[in-house]
């Protein structure tokens, strides 16, 4: 009975994915069975069914190739359905066999199939981007640039632009980022050279380069292309995302865009405006944002970020008049996530201005339209981040206690944003002093008792986050972070390194692709004096995660190693990916580098 219900289930199933079967090859699948016909309808009213090129034999096959499948035997399932697709050339067929091969990661199979599909139907979109995604898949990316080529031959003419500027995401995953900016360039030449296709060409290859860690090669390529097409928005957002003061040539490049086009998308505008307030330029952020509301004045997002900061520069009428036209934009249009967070931001900015002006009532009254404490916190937490930046830690300390509680988790949300402005501070000492009130106000929660383990380390206290760690680990054994953090501090201090070892190998029994367990495998290898070992996990831990503290230790170990170059570029990296990252500073000033 449970073999006939199998049966029965996979027929079921097979009938509905493979509908195109049914129909004579060249005719569109028929259409569903009509509902019984009432006793006194004519005969003529009912259709006859259409014709169907399954026959008994054909669909035996298919089934079984189902059922091998659905019971483990994957390979057997994919060639029965391969050789189905191939006696029909069935597009569905094609594309189940090739899914089949990716469900049992056999990527061999996968392009095996989808080659087949290609080759059946050369013009098919469909198979030739399946053979594309499945050899970036399998990293055989030298492969891509015929089907790269075949995919814009495939497109009508007038899709290519928009063709092109999706490339990149298909090689988001390639492990070799530098080979992918190579092949695409390769494959893109005809489209580079072309007045009409060359600035979303010169794009794509920039942000690959981009992506590759090529920032010279990333800036040249959008200096091509917007020199193609000045009035082109995607050199003028590739420029933006590279907007660093250490790469100045992107924001020429930015302001080139937006002076040379008076039409300019405001959204270009506004994230222009926000990189020049993450670097403190305020005066022309709101030069940028006066445009933005004068050219566009029903676009929410520049009020209400002018209104912020004309708060912050105590221009108290003209915040008011910004931030109430947000408001009465956003709240008149499509309430969503963003719409959300957006209304929290204004109601608690309308509360300090009202609040500055002495009007308490006011200003609870605008608190109270918050529904959301999460948000609150969230909004509290960054203006209490820049008062203690500027000295002002106890106010800024002040700020997060005064949010009003509605929700028994408010205490927490707020006793956790307070641990971690002091974190951020660098106040470890009452950090820790509150997560311990917090371990004991919370029992049971375990990422509370990490936390406190961590900041005993801050403070040096290494038998006591020891001891708080294996705490952690009795109560909840399958904690992994625990047993890296234990393992890579006794790696760090060069301490019972075997032990050390075990603890963070038994980290990545849990999370065998975590490259910051890699990270901690690595850096105890190389304790050990396993040199060449370390090295090895070093270059796959960096090239999953590309993050300044493993650049660091792979820069350390290369250095080591007396590839001294190769540390050198490493370390580069890394400042670029975070230049205030410690451990990298503390590498470079100990083994006293220049960079």
């Amino acid at each position: 009975m449970k073999q006939l219900i199998c049966a029965l289930t996979a027929f079921s199933t097979l009938c509905l994915a493979v509908p195109a079967v049914l129909a004579q090859p060249g005719q569109a699948a028929p259409p569903a069975p009509p509902q019984a016909a009432r006793p006194d309808a004519p005969a003529a009213a009912q259709a006859p069914p259409a014709p169907s090129s399954l026959d008994g034999e054909l669909f035996y096959q298919l089934l079984i190739g189902e059922l091998n499948t659905r019971a483990g035997e994957a390979s057997a399932g994919f060639a029965l359905i391969l050789d189905a697709a191939r006696k029909t050339n069935d597009a569905q067929l094609y594309q189940r066999a090739a899914d089949i091969a990716l469900q049992s990661r056999s990527g061999d199979a996968a392009l095996q199939a989808a080659q087949a599909w290609r080759q059946a139907q050369p013009a098919s979109r469909e198979a030739n981007r399946y053979v594309l995604q499945i050899l970036i898949a399998l990293n055989r990316l030298t492969e891509t640039v015929e089907p790269l080529r075949s995919e814009l031959r495939l497109a009508p003419l007038p899709e290519h632009a928009r063709v092109i500027a999706t490339l990149p995401r298909l090689y988001a995953r390639a492990a070799d980022k530098k080979l992918a900016a190579g092949v695409m360039e390769q494959a893109l030449a005809e489209q580079l050279a072309s007045p009409a296709t060359g600035a979303a060409a010169w794009t794509a290859v920039g942000r690959m380069r981009l992506a590759a860690g090529e920032l010279p090669g990333a800036l040249a390529a959008v200096e091509r292309a917007q020199a193609l097409e000045p009035t082109a928005e995607g050199p003028a957002l590739l420029a933006l995302e590279m907007m660093d003061p250490k790469l100045p040539g992107a924001e020429t490049l930015v302001r080139k865009y937006i002076e040379g086009n008076p039409k300019a998308l405001p959204e270009i505008r506004m994230a222009y405006a926000r990189n020049l307030l993450d670097v403190q330029r305020y005066a022309e952020a709101s030069a940028q944002l006066q445009v933005v509301t004068r050219e566009k004045p029903d676009y929410p997002e520049g009020w209400l970020v002018l209104g912020s900061l004309q708060l912050q520069d105590n221009q108290l009428a003209a915040s008011q008049t910004s931030l109430l036209r947000y408001v009465g934009l956003v709240e008149q249009g499509e309430q969503n996530e963003q719409a959300t967070r957006g209304l929290s931001q204004a109601y608690l900015s309308l509360a300090q201005l009202a609040e500055k002006r002495r009007d308490f009532a006011g200003a609870e009254s605008w608190l109270a339209k918050i529904s959301n404490s999460q948000e609150l916190v969230q909004a509290q937490t960054r203006r209490a981040s820049l008062l203690a930046k500027q000295g002002k830690l106890a106010e800024a300390r002040q700020l997060i206690r005064a949010l009003p509680e509605r929700k028994p988790e408010d205490a927490r949300i707020k006793l956790m944003a307070e641990i971690t402005l002091l974190r951020d501070q660098k106040e470890y000492k009452s950090a820790y002093e509150l997560l311990s009130r917090a371990v004991t106000q919370f029992p049971g929660e375990t990422e509370l008792l990490y936390d406190q383990a961590m900041m005993a380390e801050k403070l040096g206290s290494l038998a006591e986050m020891e001891r708080l760690l294996r705490q952690l680990l009795l109560l909840k054994p399958d904690y992994h972070h625990a047993y890296n953090a234990l393992g890579y501090s006794l790696a760090e201090r060069n301490v019972r390194l075997p032990e050390a070892k075990q603890l963070i190998q038994k980290a990545l029994e849990f999370a065998p692709a975590d490259p910051f367990i890699q990270d901690s495998l690595g850096w105890v290898e190389f304790r050990l004096g396993n040199k060449a070992e370390a090295a090895r996990i070093f270059e796959i831990a960096y090239k999953a995660k590309p993050d300044a503290e493993i650049a660091a230790h792979y820069g350390e170990v290369m250095w080591s190693l007396g590839q001294r170059d190769k540390a050198i570029a490493l370390w580069k990296e890394g400042l670029l990916l975070n230049p205030e990252n410690e451990t990298l500073l503390e590498t470079l000033k100990r083994l006293r580098v220049r960079l």
